[in-house]
């Protein structure tokens, strides 16, 4: 495994790889990586050789009050982790390569970036989407691999890929889950004994609007306070928002009819976690819906 640390070596490595014939991979990340990382890792080497993983903990991401500077960090940790998955590259810059001195370029993909996160974060998606495009550009990857917890970034991603005819395929891969059903999230860490207890309850909220459906609840309202019910019953959970979405706009529906999400972020203490459910209806119709989460 080769580690990366600048933007010429990275680009130089990868034309290498194309030209002769390799199908390259990224898997993006910020590292402090857990098994839901690794499972991208191994759905990359799939479909690829080399496998490239970005370890960039991105500061246009952050706001002024976020944790960027107690974001977890374990790069030897996450360098043998990836090293025994048989990753190939590891592309771990300093902010000085990606952001040098005079940057002023950003990208914002419009309407998809204004709510839910993008409201209670004024300027992550901008930070996000500028960061994937330029390790889009550095990797020159033909496959990027996304997971689904972050499901309005993943869709962001997937529009601006689109949008600017970029030569890579986003894959958005399916959440991975704790054996009590918490989503696999490098801020969990951050969670103190009976705060990690508490989180359960996003799962538990989750199953609920799936209970509702299956029961033949289709209004949105009534299947939010659903959700909202069964957050206020854990003490420790501080809702941000709990909404019910159009999995490709992420604009409010009123009633569930067609592929959906959805989606949490609620405060445990002062961490602050995501979750969501995608619901599809079965064989194009609308009384019957799979579910993924």
């Amino acid at each position: 495994m080769e580690i990366v640390r600048t933007v010429a070596w990275m680009k130089q490595a990868a034309r290498k790889a194309r030209a002769e014939g390799g199908v390259v991979g990224l898997v993006p990340t910020m590292g402090a990586l857990h098994e839901g990382h690794l499972s991208l890792v191994r759905r990359a080497q799939r479909d690829c050789r080399p496998v490239v993983v970005s370890i960039f903990v991105n500061p246009a991401q952050f706001g002024p009050k976020e944790d960027f500077a107690n974001y977890p960090r374990a790069f030897k940790s996450d360098c043998e982790k990836l090293e025994a998955s048989g990753v190939d590259f590891v592309f771990a810059p300093a902010a000085e390569e990606i952001y040098p001195a005079g940057f002023r370029t950003y990208v914002s993909v419009e309407g998809l970036s204004e709510r839910l996160e993008g409201r209670s974060r004024p300027g992550h998606f901008r930070g996000v989407s500028t960061v994937v495009q330029k390790l889009l550009e550095i990797v020159q990857p033909h496959f990027a691999y996304l997971g689904r917890k972050d499901a309005q970034q993943a869709r962001i991603v997937r529009q601006m890929a689109g949008d600017l005819n970029l030569d890579c395929e986003i894959i958005v891969c399916p959440i991975v889950r704790e054996a009590d059903g918490l989503a696999m999230s490098s801020r969990n860490v951050y969670l103190k004994n009976e705060e990690r207890r508490g989180a359960t309850v996003l799962r538990r909220a989750l199953e609920k609007v799936r209970e509702e459906i299956m029961a033949g609840t289709r209004d949105t309202h009534s299947l939010q306070a659903a959700m909202r019910r069964v957050l206020g019953s854990e003490p420790l959970a501080a809702p941000d928002y709990a909404e019910i979405v159009d999995a490709q706009t992420f604009e409010p529906v009123a009633r569930v009819g067609r592929e959906c999400y959805a989606l949490l972020a609620v405060f445990f203490g002062a961490t602050r976690l995501l979750d969501n459910m995608l619901m599809k209806p079965s064989d194009g119709g609308s009384e019957e819906f799979t579910f993924e989460l």
